[in-house]
């Protein structure tokens, strides 16, 4: 086997709603717990309700704004696949995501996106389908299949477990499994050839 594909993939799980009460660490745990069972991947998370990223970009960003991109610019450069956790506001994404965004640009090239997403009747599907014009202009491939959850507060139970979890599971093992392909894919062909980005 080559020594390549038998490093585990560097995933960062990027969770983008940063508004009180919010649903996302439900979904966040159920979707951590499905990657625990894989051993072709490492995950780091990204919870943009720990991290002051300022909307308003400058060339040169305040201390604050330097703080939290030390903490998070590390976490994206190394990781080798991201996968976005993002409800729909007002049928789109959350400022916070589009901050984390534009603060970089190198990290997410030529690497992959997956998403899973939550929200109404959508299920954050519109936010996904606009995310994926803001990756392009990145320079990251995002990736066909998601996993999202429409009602979703309706399929978790108290204790924040899925109802019937036979559909998200297969979902998300598919968008792993996609998403592990485009990681060493592309980790691959890195090493031979720097991205002419």
């Amino acid at each position: 086997m080559d020594i390549t594909n038998a490093t585990p993939l560097k995933l960062a799980v990027i969770i983008a709603s940063n508004r009180e009460g919010r649903f996302g660490p439900v979904i966040a745990d159920w979707f951590l717990s499905r990657t625990a069972e894989r051993d072709d991947f490492t995950v780091d998370v990204v919870d943009l309700a720990a991290t002051d990223l300022p909307t308003a970009l400058s060339r040169e960003p305040g201390p604050a704004a330097r703080a939290a991109l030390a903490e998070v610019s590390p976490k994206l450069a190394d990781a080798d696949a991201f996968v976005v956790l993002t409800p729909e506001y007002n049928h789109s994404f959350p400022a916070a995501l589009k901050s984390l965004i534009d603060w970089h640009f190198t990290e997410w090239q030529a690497k992959p996106v997956g998403f899973i997403s939550y929200g109404g009747m959508s299920g954050g599907l519109r936010a996904v389908e606009q995310l994926r014009q803001v990756f392009a202009e990145m320079h990251a491939v995002t990736i066909r299949d998601t996993v999202s959850f429409h009602n979703a507060h309706g399929h978790f139970d108290e204790t924040g477990r899925h109802k019937d979890p036979t559909g998200p599971d297969a979902a998300a093992k598919t968008m792993l499994d996609q998403l592990a392909w485009w990681a060493h894919a592309l980790r691959d062909a890195k090493s031979v050839r720097p991205y002419a980005g």
